[in-house]
């Protein structure tokens, strides 16, 4: 330990100072605590200067913390407007379309977006979060501004159906048959021919002898034998809607040329006629003479879950079982 001396005036030398036990603790500590004491203030002073005060540190975490949830509602927002474009598109192609009204053109869906930067007032934040705070806002407001233009859309649409409830009913609107789709509308891997060739239905797994039922009121225009298709079914809807039920192991008694049904009517069951893989049954929607995409038209019983769910088979099994 350090020795510390005083000057002695009358004898003219240093004397060294002299502690007991508990002075020199008290003097040691008081040195150690001044020492600790400077340090910390050293310390504290570079923190405030490099990494700011533990105010501005706990802000920093907070503003990252912020920014953060930022970019993920972004990402949030993101999915929200695929979904909506993909509900406008079955708007215009498919209700509007099968309705027979006007669709809404993408200037109108948008309902004037764009524009002067009304969010200027963002522009004191850092670049980075200045930009995706006006990115945020721009398009929660859009996406606002379309979930309106959609919901008067719908509205227009059961006002529409309510005013035509005679044309609805005979619109081939729901599945024949309770179970799922094994393979899609198009070009298709024929099972037996072992070439690609168009697949004008779409084929829904069934045991044979499962019920078939209408999808629509029509009259009953063939019912029988019909070449590859083997026994048939082919309803006339009217408003140039037809439906045709393939390869079936039997019709249902009463149901033959000229018989009008009803939507949900039973009329055959599954089978496994005509050149086919196995059992199952072949599903067509014609309109205006031209098949087109049966599962377009089972709007009126398919969950959102359940048409994805279709449309996602429907697109990866590339062979059909006819």
């Amino acid at each position: 330990m350090s020795t510390f001396f005083y000057y002695d005036k009358n004898e003219c030398k240093f004397v060294p100072i002299e502690y007991n036990s508990l002075d020199r603790f008290i003097h040691t500590s008081a040195q150690l605590l001044l020492y600790g004491i400077v340090v910390t203030g050293i310390v504290i002073a570079l923190m405030s200067a490099y990494a700011g005060t533990p105010a501005e540190i706990a802000l920093k975490a907070e503003n990252k913390e912020l920014l953060s949830q930022l970019q993920r509602t972004k990402t949030t927002i993101v999915t929200l407007d695929e979904q909506i474009t993909r509900l406008a598109e079955n708007d215009n192609e498919l209700y509007r379309t099968v309705l027979g009204l006007e669709p809404l053109s993408y200037d109108e869906r948008l309902a004037g977006t764009g524009g002067a930067d009304v969010h200027s007032r963002l522009d004191v934040y850092q670049a980075e979060t200045s930009e995706l705070m006006k990115w945020t806002l721009t398009n929660l407001e859009s996406l606002e501004r379309r979930v309106n233009i959609q919901k008067l859309s719908f509205d227009e649409i059961k006002h529409y159906y309510n005013e035509n409830q005679d044309k609805m009913r005979h619109i081939p609107a729901i599945r024949p048959i309770n179970s799922i789709i094994t393979s899609g509308f198009g070009l298709r891997m024929h099972p037996v021919y072992r070439f690609r060739r168009p697949h004008d239905g779409v084929d829904f797994r069934a045991r044979i002898g499962t019920p078939i039922y209408a999808t629509g009121d029509g009259q009953v225009s063939l019912a029988g034998r019909n070449g590859t298709y083997g026994i048939t079914i082919k309803i006339d809807h009217g408003y140039g809607f037809e439906s045709l039920y393939a390869h079936l192991s039997s019709i249902e008694q009463g149901v033959r040329v000229g018989r009008r049904v009803q939507r949900g009517d039973i009329i055959g069951y599954t089978g496994d006629t005509g050149v086919v893989e196995g059992p199952h049954l072949h599903y067509e929607v014609i309109r205006d003479g031209r098949a087109v995409d049966p599962l377009n038209y089972m709007f009126a019983d398919l969950s959102p879950e359940e048409y994805l769910a279709f449309r996602r088979i429907s697109e990866e099994n590339e062979k059909s079982m006819d």
